[in-house]
């Protein structure tokens, strides 16, 4: 589930923190940077776990600030595909169910891989599991166990274009860059997984006993 990722960087020390040891300051401003934030391909950092390398600390002309070439490891939420995690459930919907885990929430379970048997129940906005004749309901809340199917980072940087002049007709680069800019402000998140239940042992705790 956590993993160890190395990455570089070069970190910039503000006069008001020379006063902090080298190593304090430096991993202060990786927290800022990193903490609660996805980075492309790595995933989901947590927080700074050590410094493996630091240059000379250098200062740019007319800047003031002191520049350091760093090393270091995060600890990152990034689980393995085949994976198996527990949650709650955050909520529920036809296309399936929202999975949280406290600090990462964009776990989603499609409702083709939820237990055979399971509908979705409108009035009550849940899923239930029907089993033999027995109606397991998917309350919010509910701890439940699932496994990694797959994982989708996507880029969400905003894109942004000059606007159309007025009385100019709208080209084709135009309409694509107001696509881009609808598709960023619909809040795609940069890191997601799609997990599965439909396994003897996965589902709501509650089903298993455990």
């Amino acid at each position: 589930m956590f993993i160890l990722s190395e990455l570089e960087d070069t970190v910039k020390i503000v006069p008001n923190d020379f006063k902090k040891d080298d190593i304090a300051a430096i991993v202060d401003v990786l927290n800022e940077k990193y903490a609660n934030k996805v980075v492309q391909e790595v995933g989901l950092c947590i927080c700074v776990h050590d410094l493996l390398h630091k240059s000379e600390g250098f200062i740019l002309y007319g800047d003031g600030c002191s520049y350091f070439k760093v090393t270091f490891r995060l600890v990152v939420f990034r689980p393995f595909i085949g994976e198996v995690l527990t949650g709650k459930i955050k909520s529920c919907s036809p296309s399936g169910v929202s999975v949280t885990m406290g600090f990462f929430d964009d776990i989603i379970i499609p409702s083709g891989a939820l237990q055979p048997g399971s509908n979705f129940d409108p009035a009550e906005n849940v899923w239930v599991w029907n089993y033999e004749g027995e109606k397991m309901f998917m309350d919010v809340e509910e701890p439940i166990r699932f496994r990694v199917l797959r994982e989708l980072f996507t880029d969400t940087t905003p894109t942004s274009h000059r606007p159309v002049a007025a009385g100019r007709r709208q080209s084709i680069v135009d309409a694509t860059a107001s696509s881009d800019l609808a598709a960023n402000s619909t809040k795609i998140p940069p890191y997601s997984i799609t997990c599965t239940i439909q396994e003897d042992g996965l589902g709501l705790l509650s089903w298993w006993g455990s």
